[in-house]
């Protein structure tokens, strides 16, 4: 499930999962909701994805998050669009809080393992509008389960990939903070 592969040219580095934190590992979950499947919901407090499923389930994705302050302010996006291996730009207002960290990317990152979103990219959108925050991949395993992306939702790139290949655009998103 976690094991090293190549995509696009690109490795994708191998996790040992038994040396995981288990409740990290992606797994089929008892999920009760009254979000149709497909749809994915965001726990930002317990830090966890879910992807609705029938019979009251759900597969279930540790996740990275932006601290409260700077994440997405929770309720209902769509998944207007998806990339793999994404090109990454700072927004302004990053590059404005953090012009050390932030600046010398301000002309974006190409796709690649040293590309801070990592292997793939869910656009959300709300009320039609980007809303410029995205559920990605990441190139720093560690960040999961913790508050400290930018603001964004980050996945182990093993999970985004298999997160890509179920959804589709247009997907439902719901955001609890």
């Amino acid at each position: 499930m976690y094991g090293e592969k190549t995509d696009a040219g690109f490795r994708v580095v191998g996790l040992a999962a038994e040396k995981m934190n288990p409740q990290f590992v992606r797994q089929i979950v008892s999920f009760e909701t009254d979000e149709k499947p497909g749809t994915i919901i965001v726990d930002q407090t317990e830090r966890f994805l879910y992807l609705v499923q029938s019979d009251g389930k759900a597969i279930r994705y540790a996740v990275g998050v932006g601290p409260v302050a700077r994440g997405f302010d929770g309720g209902d996006a769509v998944i207007a669009r998806k990339a793999a291996w994404p090109r990454w730009i700072p927004t302004p207002d990053m590059v404005k809080r953090n012009p050390a960290h932030y600046g010398p990317h301000k002309d974006g990152v190409d796709g690649g393992p040293r590309n801070p979103m990592g292997a793939r990219a869910l656009y959300m959108h709300k009320d039609g509008k980007d809303t410029y925050y995205r559920v990605h991949g990441t190139n720093d395993p560690n960040s999961i389960g913790k508050a400290v992306s930018a603001g964004c939702i980050r996945l182990l790139n093993q999970d985004i990939m298999d997160l890509y290949e179920r959804v589709a655009p247009g997907a439902r998103i719901v955001v609890k903070t």
